[in-house]
């Protein structure tokens, strides 16, 4: 009963790591992903071409990106950890920089991968979503520099990791409110003072974002963390944990604040399938199943 309830609170994990995926049914969550067959990789070297063939025509050097990971559908989420895609990247072009917890060390750290590698944290290799968020020149370019400044991306690394943060707390962090973060650091000109994280929430609280709501809606999943190292319950307000709700920074939220924010942004998504893939702009998401409409533009994968 445990595993089950742990398994479904980790479901409501909200962010899911690039360097590790919960499986299906284990605790093992850090370090292990989906074992793939070369067809698979291949199909995800594939779609990752196809994606960065788009942020090579976007002329902007910085892109919003998100992946599916674990599925958290029933809470009603498609994606699940977010970074940002940089061109300049010292790695390689379009690296995505993010947050990722080190298991081996039991710390969270700041990472550089390659798009193809950012792909393979999927939790289907059959299925796949990825979204893309371009913002104007201006924009992007602040953000650019910040995020490509290691002392700022380090600033704004919270040395506790939860993965399920409180959006408004500053005791941990998740992946995606480190992004978050880094983005009012970028766009508030949060730079060299002490206390940067919580000058970061003040600028996004003013500005209106709104993080993700997630009802659990079991009280006995709320407590499973406690099984969990890197879930935590003592940083949410009594309230939400007595209504069994979290309120977290997930890629949903992020990429809403950016819409209102910046008017001018521009939204691609992409999904695979063992078959073909859709590229789908606008902000409108693609139909479950990887299902194309009628102004999209399908792929085919299969030779």
């Amino acid at each position: 009963m445990i595993a089950r309830a742990v398994r479904a609170l980790l479901l409501a994990a909200l962010c899911a790591m690039s360097w590790g995926a919960c499986r299906a049914g284990t605790l093992q969550y850090c370090d292990h992903q989906a074992a793939l067959n070369a067809e698979q990789k291949d199909r995800l070297f594939r779609f990752g071409a196809i994606i960065k063939t788009e942020l090579e025509n976007s002329g902007v050097p910085l892109a919003l990106v998100a992946r599916s990971g674990l599925d958290l559908s029933r809470f009603g989420m498609r994606y699940s950890h977010a970074g940002f895609s940089l061109k300049a990247s010292a790695n390689t072009p379009w690296s995505v920089r993010q947050l990722y917890y080190a298991c081996d060390e039991r710390r969270p750290r700041i990472f550089d991968q390659g798009l193809s590698g950012f792909l393979l944290g999927t939790d289907d290799p059959s299925i796949g979503y990825v979204s893309v968020v371009f913002m104007p020149a201006a924009e992007a370019g602040e953000l650019e520099r910040a995020a490509l400044d290691n002392g700022r991306a380090l600033q704004l690394l919270n040395t506790a990791y939860s993965a399920n943060a409180y959006a408004w707390g500053l005791e941990y962090q998740n992946c995606n409110q480190w992004v978050v973060e880094m983005l009012a650091a970028a766009w508030g000109r949060i730079d060299g003072v002490e206390h940067a994280r919580a000058q970061a929430q003040r600028w996004l609280a003013e500005r209106g974002y709104a993080p993700s709501r997630v009802e659990v809606g079991n009280r006995g999943l709320m407590w499973a963390g406690a099984f969990v190292p890197w879930l935590h319950n003592d940083d949410h307000p009594s309230d939400d944990i007595e209504q069994m709700v979290y309120r977290v920074s997930m890629p949903a939220s992020i990429e809403g604040f950016v819409r209102a924010t910046v008017p001018e942004a521009s939204r691609i998504e992409f999904c695979h399938t063992e078959r073909y893939v859709v590229v789908h702009r606008g902000w409108e998401p693609i139909a479950e199943g990887c299902t194309p409409g009628a102004q999209d533009t399908v792929i085919t994968l299969v030779d």
